[in-house]
């Protein structure tokens, strides 16, 4: 297989405590953008359709089977959305289908302003800093539209680097995504090839605070079976209050909302099978939860613990349809024409602490000591395997999404 003349690499840096503006392009795609909230309705639909249909490919991978799994399904969107502005062709439809965007109503123009929309909404809050940014070999000159539409609809920063010199354009992409992520992420590249031309990422940092934090007080060594004979110690915090609660018969899952003080909250499910659920799991069983829930008084244990995924996800993003980038069939001339570009790499990291204060990044386990009471007062322990959605309530964006598997690792 002949080897692409230049590399273009993606980086989607994510962390948790957490594109579009209309340009020339195919001639389907010169329509003005009208319709804008349609638009962004069309594309947070994607978006969420694109965050399970991601989670099963990746869970599905034999290396991160058994293992814990997050990521943010927004950067990965994000990311991936910046680049289609860059693409043609086949390569362009694949990443489209790939992410969801198959009505006719959406070019690549709606997205872009739908993109636009959505990070701006997040630009003037304080626990949320989400954007793109794109480092440019200091000798390659792309279109200037292509940047300019990362710049005004994506909010790209951008930067002129020298990939000949590895080390120091690693270190210089390194220190941005960390300054971005509060030091979450402070080593997303460990090397560069010095072919590389330019290199896109996203990055997306959250920081909730609980609305009813736990007393650290209450906080106890417990236990979390990771299998049935498998047990790993945890510190255990407790609380007991009145809850949003729902138990999903039809896939035997109890589902706890724990809100954050602000429009984000978790969500986190306790299956009897995790392989049902993570089967049946949709964006219609978010709504559903987020809709019937009932308030009622329960004893709660969600474990208090720091996890950090990293993820390679080419092959994800092959088998979902999106193949073309990766070799020599790539059209990236949206980029610059008469050089042959083509995806090296899509790389992706996250962080989730949990604390009795909030989370720093998105997951969190129920466990807990049961209080005396002269009534019953059920007990939800997240003891076992379960899963994590991190999402804007009113929206349903979900920034993060995962299963925690063993929290020590």
């Amino acid at each position: 297989m002949m080897r692409a003349a230049q590399v273009f690499w993606i980086l989607s840096a994510v962390v948790y405590v957490g594109t579009g503006h209309p340009h020339k392009r195919q001639a389907e795609q010169d329509t003005a953008v009208d319709g804008s909230d349609n638009s962004v309705s069309l594309v947070t639909s994607a978006n969420k359709e694109f965050a399970f249909r991601f989670y099963r490919k990746l869970a599905a991978q034999s290396d991160y089977q058994g293992k814990n799994i997050f990521y943010s399904p927004s950067s990965v969107s994000v990311a991936l959305a910046a680049l289609s502005v860059g693409a043609r062709g086949e390569t362009h439809r694949q990443l489209f289908r790939g992410l969801g965007f198959s009505s006719p109503q959406v070019t690549q123009a709606h997205v872009d302003q739908a993109f636009r929309m959505i990070l701006a909404n997040k630009t003037s809050r304080e626990d949320i800093k989400e954007g793109t940014a794109v480092f440019v070999q200091n000798l390659f000159k792309p279109h200037p539209e292509f940047l300019d539409v990362l710049k005004e609809s994506y909010l790209a920063d951008g930067f002129t680097v020298d990939f000949t010199q590895s080390a120091d354009s690693a270190n210089t992409i390194n220190k941005y995504v960390a300054d971005k992520t509060n030091g979450k992420i402070d080593k997303l590249v460990e090397s560069l090839d010095p072919s590389t031309i330019m290199y896109l990422l996203s990055y997306i940092y959250y920081k909730g605070t609980w609305a009813t934090p736990f007393n650290p007080k209450l906080t106890r060594d417990d236990m979390f079976n990771v299998e049935e004979t498998n047990q790993v110690p945890v510190k255990m915090m407790n609380m007991e209050d009145d809850f949003d609660t729902y138990y999903d018969q039809a896939i035997n899952t109890s589902v706890l909302h724990l809100p954050f003080n602000s429009s984000y909250s978790m969500l986190l499910m306790l299956p009897d099978d995790m392989a049902t659920l993570e089967d049946a799991i949709s964006p219609a069983h978010v709504t559903k939860w987020l809709k019937w829930m009932k308030s009622r008084r329960h004893d709660i244990y969600v474990p208090k613990f720091s996890i950090k995924t990293s993820y390679k996800l080419n092959n994800v993003l092959t088998e979902m349809g999106m193949t073309d980038m990766f070799g020599p069939q790539a059209d990236l001339s949206g980029i610059k024409e008469g050089q042959r570009l083509a995806v090296s790499e899509v790389v992706h990291q996250a962080t989730l602490d949990v604390d009795e204060s909030g989370a720093t990044a998105a997951a969190a386990t129920g466990i807990g000591i049961t209080l005396l009471s002269f009534r019953h007062i059920p007990v939800l322990k997240f003891d076992r395997p379960f899963m994590v959605i991190i999402t804007e309530r009113n929206t349903e964006n979900m920034l993060f999404m995962g299963k925690i598997v063993n929290p020590n690792i």
